[in-house]
């Protein structure tokens, strides 16, 4: 059966002071690569998924969520609206891809990788939470794109929480705006192309 929509996730913290933080990172690309594609995929406007009001581009193929939860919460939220979506739309899970694109602390600035759903969560909470409230679908198509943000100097636990909380300089936006944009383009034809061979 072939895939009718994908619904692509990105994780972030909602809320003003934490939109322009490394670890928004998922949202940021999904914002650049709506504008990148926006001839199909109309603008981001609030609508309800999920039962909450949530930041949603939603086109002929592609649903764009970003996450309304705080990061290491997601996952009840991300159940919700991944089951009003089969629902709403009328498909099963098999006709529908999952993207969730995240932020990554192992990869430099802006680096865009395709990780499978399964692999590990490397200390990401946002991803921990979201497996821990649903399982894949062995029917379905479900991946995971990573967005580098770098990582600080420091390892400890608080440097790294203090790193990815705070706000991005202009110049290291536009870095992850730009190739984050064209890189999980990118990586959504890959996974179509993968999915539909499968």
């Amino acid at each position: 059966m072939s895939i009718r929509r994908v619904l692509v996730v990105g994780l972030g913290n909602p809320g003003e002071a934490y939109r322009n933080t490394y670890h928004s990172a998922g949202n940021i690309v999904l914002e650049a690569l709506q504008k990148r594609i926006s001839a199909t995929q109309p603008s981001f406007s609030s609508s309800r998924h999920g039962k909450k009001s949530t930041l949603a581009s939603i086109g002929p193929k592609y649903s764009f969520l970003q996450s309304p939860s705080i990061m290491n919460v997601t996952g009840p939220w991300f159940a919700k609206a991944y089951k009003e979506h089969l629902v709403d739309n009328g498909l099963s899970p098999a006709e529908l891809g999952v993207v969730l694109v995240h932020d990554d602390l192992e990869e430099e600035l802006g680096v865009v990788k395709i990780r499978d759903w399964a692999r590990s969560h490397r200390g990401h909470n946002g991803i921990k939470s979201v497996n821990a409230s649903l399982k894949p679908d062995p029917e379905g198509k479900w991946a995971r794109v990573s967005i580098g943000i770098g990582r600080p100097a420091e390892r400890e636990k608080a440097s790294v929480s203090d790193y990815v909380l705070s706000k991005i300089p202009r110049h290291a936006r536009g870095i992850i705006e730009e190739k984050g944009g064209a890189g999980l383009l990118g990586a959504l034809m890959d996974l179509e192309k993968k999915w539909e061979a499968s």
